[in-house]
């Protein structure tokens, strides 16, 4: 323990800056291996891995060779920021820009993907300048339950420590990967003693009824219609109130309130201004995406505006979503919340091409919030849960300036190789879903169901409260994974009987077993 102590205040002396060479060397390197295998995986698999445990994982192989130059990344902090390059990289490439670019080439339009790739730098860097500014504030809480991003520090100190953590480390990484070799989610198993339970209970319900709602519902298969979209309007659109509403009221607190407030690093003021800002950088960002893409010339005066306009308006409110559904479950619906402000911008008017560019645009705003919102739990985490306010300030700054250098590369290796990729047929499943929509066009029918079910969606949001119960369980319905449902509700009911204490850090293990199998057996699966 005295040992543990004395490193401890070593590290509080010591700033470690993402700029140290050894760091932002190896980071960069291992950046573009990142972006390139996650490129490969999503556009042949359909899916990305946990890349910030892939990263901690990296980071941890390298503090333990043999060598001199690699002692240095023994220390948690490094090993953080190193993780955290390499998550930033491997998740805008993947789920940022290649979707993206992956809408154009299906239009048709592929002389687009290096101007399209662009906007995906302006979107996404501003997404993670963001939640930098609004990481520990009254409604994106460090301490909030980010389970990716516990579950990556836990990974890390175990395997620092060793001891009973490492121990109970070790047997959830075993069950995560023997349980997700037998099919058995066992990442959601593990958030569920992280996360929010009722909001995970939300998301376990949601999983089931789009899953089997065939058989529940007579024949009727949810997910041929617009259901879910529709739910997620009227929940997202009241949970986003919430929020906006959490950090305006002005009102006498309550000494719990006051002393939760005394430990939180960004004031109220502070993130509405964030907030208010975000949305002029995403509407200046519109513009030049517009510009360089060369959609501007193309568009009306008026519709320019009002692309602008919407443009801002849905990466922000993305962002906000996605980040919030991060948060409380370590679920964030991206695609599904870029569909819905996509499907609204149809009736709007736009044509295919603004539209596909708007996509892009949108959907690169929130993935890379919520991977950022994770990488800065895992932060707190090691830095020792804001106990050090300027250690904790400086070491998220180091964060977010390397995870901005992560996005960029992540972007780059986007340019250099998806028009390769796309050649081969290897192209983002999604990106295909989204082109076909934005050549289809409007249908009035459509807006018609949205509005009538966003209803009962803002109705459910409404009564939990701000628990984000309405967002998650629409994300549950937007998704066709009903074992994942069963999987999460039998953890709750187990939650709810024998706690969360038996399974601390074996949790954790279960996320990263769960992880690093689906990793491994996606890479085989897209290379081989």
């Amino acid at each position: 323990m005295r040992e543990e102590k004395k490193n401890v205040a070593t590290e509080k002396i010591e700033n470690i800056s993402a700029f140290e060479p050894q760091i932002i060397g190896i980071g960069i390197l291992l950046a573009v291996l990142s972006a390139i295998i996650c490129m490969q995986i999503i556009g042949k698999v359909g899916v990305t891995p946990n890349t910030s445990l892939i990263g901690a994982i990296f980071a941890m192989l390298l503090a333990r060779i043999p060598l001199a130059s690699m002692t240095k990344f023994r220390s948690l902090e490094r090993q953080n920021l190193l993780q955290t390059i390499v998550s930033g990289a491997g998740f805008s490439a993947a789920n940022c820009g290649f979707i993206a670019v992956g809408i154009l080439y299906g239009i048709g339009k592929a002389e687009y993907i290096m101007p399209m790739a662009v906007g995906c730098i302006v979107g996404t860097g501003i997404s993670v300048i963001v939640v930098g500014r609004l990481f520990d504030s009254k409604i994106f809480p460090a301490h909030g339950a980010w389970p990716s991003g516990v579950a990556t520090a836990s990974a890390i100190q175990a395997g620092d420590e060793g001891g009973k953590k490492g121990k109970r480390l070790i047997e959830g990484l075993a069950l995560g990967v023997l349980g997700s070799y037998l099919k058995i989610p066992m990442a959601g198993i593990g958030i569920v003693f992280i996360a929010n339970i009722f909001s995970m209970a939300g998301l376990g319900i949601g999983l089931i009824l789009r899953g089997y709602s065939t058989a529940i519902f007579n024949g009727f298969d949810m997910g041929a219609s617009n259901i879910p979209q529709g739910i997620m309007i009227g929940a997202g659109g009241v949970a986003l109130i919430q929020s906006l509403f959490i950090i305006f009221k002005d009102k006498k607190k309550t000494a719990d309130e006051e002393k939760a407030d005394a430990g939180i690093t960004v004031s109220a003021g502070s993130a509405k201004k964030t907030i208010f800002t975000s949305f002029g950088a995403y509407a200046l960002g519109a513009v030049l995406t517009a510009t360089v893409t060369g959609i501007m010339s193309g568009m009306d005066p008026a519709k320019m505006v009002v692309w602008v306009l919407w443009a801002a308006f849905s990466s922000t409110v993305a962002m906000m979503l996605v980040g919030m559904a991060a948060m409380h479950s370590g679920w964030f619906p991206a695609f599904a919340i870029t569909t819905i402000f996509m499907t609204l911008g149809i009736f709007m008017g736009f044509e295919p091409l603004p539209l596909a560019v708007l996509t892009g645009y949108i959907g690169s705003s929130g993935p890379c919030f919520a991977d950022m919102g994770y990488d800065l739990k895992t932060g707190w985490i090691l830095r020792g849960k804001g106990g050090d306010r300027e250690r904790e300030l400086y070491g998220r700054k180091q964060q977010v300036i390397i995870e901005f250098i992560g996005v960029v590369i992540g972007i780059l290796v986007v340019m250099f190789f998806a028009l390769m990729f796309m050649k081969q047929d290897i192209m983002p499943p999604i990106s295909k879903v989204f082109a076909t929509a934005v050549s289809a066009g409007a249908d009035t029918a459509i807006l018609k169901e949205l509005l009538v079910w966003a209803v009962p969606g803002a109705a459910i949001q409404i009564i939990f409260g701000n628990k984000m119960v309405g967002v998650l369980f629409a994300t549950g319905l937007l998704l066709n994974n009903p074992t994942y449902g069963i999987a999460v509700l039998i953890a709750v009911v187990v939650r709810m009987i024998f706690g969360t204490k038996f399974m601390e850090v074996r949790d954790a293990g279960f996320i990263a077993g769960d992880g690093l199998f689906g990793f491994f057996s996606n890479v085989l699966k897209a290379f081989f």
